[in-house]
């Protein structure tokens, strides 16, 4: 966060927010939760959060070395720079 803003938010709360937002981005749908268990999620100060699996997308470049152990090694484009255009469902 910010620093200017340090004095207007309580960093757990923040830390609960993000870790939610990841659940509820996870890949596979039936691992996220119902919006009735993020509104339980959001007020409960005592409830364990499991940790998040994979989002359904990121967006981020792949090193090097990440490349040459994925399956297909050969280089999406020239600058290894892939563009990806989404769409609603």
């Amino acid at each position: 966060m910010d620093p200017v803003l340090e004095d207007t938010y309580v960093a757990s709360e923040v830390l609960k927010c993000i870790h939610i937002g990841l659940l509820c981005v996870q890949e596979d749908a039936a691992d996220r939760p119902t919006m009735s268990l993020v509104v339980v999620m959001l007020a409960s100060d005592t409830m364990t959060l499991t940790n998040p699996k994979n989002p359904a997308f990121s967006v981020g470049r792949m090193t090097k070395e990440d490349s040459s152990t994925s399956k297909n090694s050969r280089d999406p484009s020239i600058n290894e720079v892939t563009v990806t255009r989404i769409v609603p469902r």
